[in-house]
């Protein structure tokens, strides 16, 4: 497996105003912000919460405050200008109040929506090389059969969309969350997007998950000459694994504005690029399957997604998730047919044969300190799934041995695959009948 500490995409570290996109009046503003937050701060401290560096940006901004009569120089905790301690005059916290009614963002600077998008299809999904062996590794904690490995395999490859069907405990969740874990690489994301004037909200710490300090530092970055460092206003995560459940709105799939704080949060699908994004329990979502649909459609056939500011005024994004939506029910019956064309792989997760049942009853009870008991384990097929007809799911037996394990401790006895507490926790579990 790649390891996360190779990016296709390394951002330099900008050397003036001009490289970093912005401009004087922005970074200006910014730095007013932060040091509202903040108070009394050094002029290093606040090149690292704006993440840009001090010669040639942060410094030239300072120098404009102070000019400005904004800011003024209290002092200093060391030799160079970046060791000066700044303070806000009496002019810049009314300035500085005026810009917190327009917008209350006060963090890292943003990056430009253009190189957010570059940096996005830099670190498409396509062209990453999922293998047999990386998927057998992967999924090891999974009893899964070679059809279901065959068709992950190639559904991973091409970086599109899948569908995963079958009956509710058989692991559908599970295989996501598991091609998530198995992605290679890592990608750097911006911590914000700055889109015709207004900051959008990237990096999510609930959802994203940076590498280790080292692996992030600049020695350990490829790409970067001797003596450089990337742009810190990225931040190198491992490819982001998002899941929504029945939680979902439409108004989620579109750019989130906050109205008090007065800037906007990415969408999920924004800030899961790069990885996956799972749309779990399909169809019992707050949303509309069908609105759902239609409004990704296009993105889905065209790779590209249409987000929508305050002002009216459309942006474009990539649409660069390996999107798989999971679901209990019919697809034929939740979907059309138009849509299902656009959904280029359908996989359905059956029920464990009974040679699989077997082989997760051992690994869970392995797991719970249940010694294994094949006695056992025929007791509980016959009176549990053969006299009362029901099938067997993946998920049964670490639900049965759970409970095993709760009656055993509560009854002050080893947790032991015993006909009396086999039937304990089948009895409890299952919804018995007469």
């Amino acid at each position: 497996m790649q390891s996360p500490s190779l990016p296709r995409f390394v951002p330099s570290e900008p050397h003036s105003i001009e490289e970093s996109g912005l401009n004087l009046a922005f970074i200006s503003d910014l730095v007013l912000k932060v040091m509202y937050a903040r108070g009394f701060m050094m002029g290093h401290e606040i090149a690292d919460a704006v993440k840009l560096p001090f010669a040639n940006i942060v410094d030239r901004a300072l120098d404009y405050l102070r000019r400005e009569h904004l800011t003024e120089v209290k002092g200093s905790g060391g030799l160079g200008e970046s060791s000066y301690q700044y303070v806000i005059a009496d002019e810049g916290r009314a300035r500085t109040r005026e810009l917190l009614n327009q917008s209350q963002y006060a963090g890292p600077a943003p990056v430009p929506l253009e190189v957010y998008n570059r940096s996005a299809l830099a670190q498409s999904m396509n062209g990453q090389i999922v293998t047999r062996e990386m998927m057998q590794r992967g999924l090891s904690h999974l009893i899964l059969g070679e059809a279901v490995y065959d068709q992950l395999g190639p559904a991973i490859n091409s970086g599109k969309s899948i569908f995963l069907f079958g009956h509710p405990g058989n692991g559908k969740t599970a295989i996501a969350e598991g091609i998530g874990a198995m992605l290679p690489g890592a990608i750097f994301i911006p911590y914000a997007v700055a889109a015709d004037g207004h900051i959008i909200k990237m990096f999510d710490s609930l959802h994203h998950h940076p590498v280790s300090d080292k692996e992030s530092s600049d020695s350990a970055i490829p790409g970067l000459r001797k003596g450089e460092r990337y742009d810190r206003r990225w931040i190198l995560i491992h490819r982001p694994m998002i899941t929504v459940g029945g939680e979902l709105m439409l108004e989620s799939l579109d750019l989130v504005y906050d109205t008090t704080n007065k800037f906007y949060e990415a969408p999920y699908q924004m800030k899961a690029n790069g990885g996956v994004f799972l749309i779990d329990d399909f169809g019992r979502q707050q949303v509309r399957p069908r609105d759902l649909l239609n409004r990704w459609i296009v993105p889905l056939e065209k790779r590209v997604d249409f987000l929508t500011l305050a002002t009216g005024r459309k942006i474009d994004v990539p649409f660069d998730a390996l999107i798989v939506f999971s679901t209990n029910l019919n697809p034929d019956e939740l979907v059309d047919e138009a849509f299902l064309r656009r959904i280029r792989y359908k996989i359905q997760v059956n029920d464990p044969s009974w040679d699989d049942y077997r082989e997760i009853f051992k690994r869970v009870a392995e797991k719970r300190g249940v010694p294994y008991s094949e006695e056992g384990l025929r007791h509980i097929v016959m009176e549990y799934y053969v006299k009362p007809k029901r099938k067997p799911r993946a998920v049964h037996p670490r639900d049965i041995l759970d409970e095993l394990v709760d009656i055993a401790r509560y009854r002050s006895v080893p947790p032991t695959m015993s006909k009396e507490l086999l039937d304990a926790a089948c009895q409890s579990y299952f919804l018995m009948k007469g």
